[in-house]
């Protein structure tokens, strides 16, 4: 079968990296990664334009798409250390919600099974539910925990006269037994949803949901803290799920169902980061993107971050897990990259460095 590519647009992959086919194993055999497009805003209940959320993900970078991207903090680069391929789009038609999430999951399904990591490009946050599946299917029902950032809980019931939406596939995932309700941890909640008979059926379940406030009052680092405790107890895997509204719509304005007070960018980034550098991710989603609604790409930009955050944690882990090192968040940024220049010598300096920045555009990857 020809490889399906992109549902709205050209078939551009992540920054520039490999295409692979999921009906031609031997393309993806030896991934890591492999980064896949939900296209689909048929479970949205306000604004929608998700669909073009993973083109936008996927495009929304202002170096050039080369599949390479060194990580200043983390030292490595996600792109290059890690096998990173890109699978294209799902067919998924928002006009059919109990068709298209089971082509989804069967998706994930097999990129697990392949032994890699899938990260899904949304799309609204229904999608949640075939992403987690898939990783439960493989992994164990039951055996995934779920970190899950978001503005909402989505954790609705019938909505609209439908089982199905973007407010409840986290509802779905437990009722289903693929996910334990008591290994279900959310971050971000705020606002005015959902109304208290909800909030008890979270409670029955043993959900620990942190909102903004309790947030604020502890510090996010401590409630991370808390969360990983649980998240890794009797779990192989944990799946983390990025709703891009759980930032403030000052910083992620394009999405459908913007609440104030949310976290900053800078929160986010932190958090995906160390999510991927101290637990064992096993899938991702970033949801909930519209550029229709997006001012000036911020929303598609920050979306685009969250994802080679990822990749770059979880590259670095790799890398402290096989060297037996540990990466040091307070190392200054150019400690240890070269010696020391001499006094009296920066008109050769910059005569080197102009050389040396040419042999770095060739290896990138060696930082």
């Amino acid at each position: 079968m020809t490889r399906y590519g992109a549902q709205h647009g050209p078939d551009i992959t992540f920054l520039g990296v490999d295409r692979c086919d999921l009906d031609e194993p031997e393309t993806f055999a030896d991934a890591d990664v492999v980064i896949l497009g939900a296209p689909f805003d048929g479970g949205t209940s306000h604004r929608p334009g998700t669909r073009f959320g993973p083109q936008a993900i996927r495009m929304t970078d202002y170096l050039p798409h080369d599949g390479s991207r060194p990580s200043l903090a983390l030292r490595v680069d996600g792109l290059q250390d890690l096998r990173v391929v890109d699978a294209g789009d799902v067919e998924m038609y928002s006009g059919d919600i109990e068709r298209s999430l089971p082509k989804l999951e069967a998706a994930v399904t097999t990129v697990v099974k392949a032994g890699a990591i899938p990260i899904v490009l949304g799309g609204d946050h229904s999608i949640a539910f075939p992403d987690a599946k898939g990783c439960a299917n493989v992994l164990g029902q039951g055996r995934v925990s779920m970190i899950h950032f978001d503005a909402h809980a989505d954790t609705g019931d019938i909505e609209f006269g439908s089982l199905w939406g973007h407010g409840q596939p986290m509802r779905r995932l437990i009722e289903s037994g693929a996910l334990r309700g008591d290994r279900f941890l959310q971050v971000g909640l705020r606002g005015y949803w959902p109304g208290p008979e909800t909030l008890s059926w979270m409670a029955e379940q043993r959900m620990r949901s942190f909102e903004m406030t309790e947030i604020v009052h502890r510090g996010l680092d401590q409630c991370l803290s808390e969360a990983f405790t649980i998240a890794t107890d009797e779990c192989e895997g944990v799946f983390l799920s990025v709703d891009i509204d759980v930032c403030d719509p000052g910083h992620a304005p394009g999405t459908g169902t913007p609440e104030p007070g949310g976290l900053s960018a800078r929160q986010l980034l932190d958090a995906v980061r160390r999510i991927c550098l101290e637990l064992p991710v096993c899938g991702i989603d970033v949801v909930e993107v519209s550029p229709p609604y997006d001012h000036a790409d911020i929303t598609a930009a920050l979306a685009n971050r969250v994802v080679l955050e990822a990749l770059s944690a979880i590259a670095r882990k790799r890398k402290d897990d096989r060297d037996g090192t540990r990466w040091d968040p307070s190392l200054p940024l150019l400690s240890g990259r070269a010696a020391a220049i001499p006094e009296g010598h920066f008109g050769q300096h910059e005569h080197g460095a102009a050389g040396h920045h040419g042999d770095a555009h060739n290896h990138r990857h060696d930082i």
